[in-house]
């Protein structure tokens, strides 16, 4: 991971949990925690944070701000582009699916094949990306355009997936917490994201490693709705064994 793009994703950990001390951030990004001090330090002189003892604190205004979807496309793209691959290979002809308004869920999209399968979804970059596969059926769910990110959300969206029973969704999420759940730092995707998984029958989680421990402002649903969690090579062995405790079937990229 290069140097700014840790940077950024320490200041949007930092944001989601407003606060976050030096040995967790050197865990999450494996790197020294002298590493992690720098960065704290170039990041307090940029006014993105501020420095605590032991740790940092968020500046962030509200909690529930978004990362405009041209921050996000270039935040981890290895890793996700890896997972959007994993995920594909879930997916079977006849299939009907849902994919979120994540990056990731964007990836997936555009590494789809031509198959006759259904996909439902709220985000335009995937409406727009799967156009030119015509064997594949897209629905979009209308609503209220949130252009942070690109996707429809609010009543209608979450209205016009009542409609609807799909086998997978493919979600993507700020944080798992093995006690807390999944959340997401936005309440309205959250809302959303919450009526995709109440009508699918399969829930696979896309998350990378550095999301793990993360509790983000908005809680999405507990584990047990849960039933895949597909994450990159660089996913920790302890938070592995956690995970196979909660009876969850983790799909790792290798």
């Amino acid at each position: 991971m290069l140097v700014g793009e840790r940077q950024h994703k320490i200041v949007e950990i930092l944001n989601e949990r407003k606060s976050i001390r030096v040995s967790e951030l050197s865990n999450i990004f494996s790197v020294t925690e002298e590493t992690i001090r720098r960065d704290l330090e170039k990041l307090e002189k940029d006014k993105k944070l501020s420095r605590s003892h032991g740790g940092a604190i968020s500046v962030s205004p509200s909690e529930s701000l978004e990362l405009p979807y041209s921050e996000r496309e270039i935040t981890n793209v290895k890793e996700k582009k890896e997972i959007a691959l994993e995920a594909v290979k879930q997916v079977n002809e006849g299939d009907k699916i849902i994919l979120d308004a994540s990056t990731t869920a964007w990836y997936m999209a555009k590494a789809l094949p031509n198959i006759p399968i259904t996909v439902l979804t709220n985000s335009i970059k995937v409406v727009m990306e799967l156009s030119a596969k015509k064997e594949i059926a897209v629905i979009s769910t209308g609503g209220i355009l949130a252009p942070e990110s690109l996707s429809y959300v609010g009543p209608l969206a979450e209205s016009s997936l009542d409609s609807y029973h799909v086998n997978k969704a493919f979600i993507s999420c700020k944080g798992l917490h093995i006690e807390r759940g999944i959340s997401e730092s936005n309440e309205q995707q959250a809302r959303i994201k919450k009526k995709m998984i109440d009508i699918t029958d399969l829930v696979y989680i896309m998350i990378d490693h550095t999301k793990f421990g993360v509790q983000a402002f908005s809680r999405l649903s507990s584990l047990d709705k849960i039933d895949h969690v597909i994450t990159d090579s660089q996913i920790k062995p302890g938070i592995m064994q956690q995970l196979e405790e909660k009876s969850l079937n983790l799909i790792k990229v290798n």
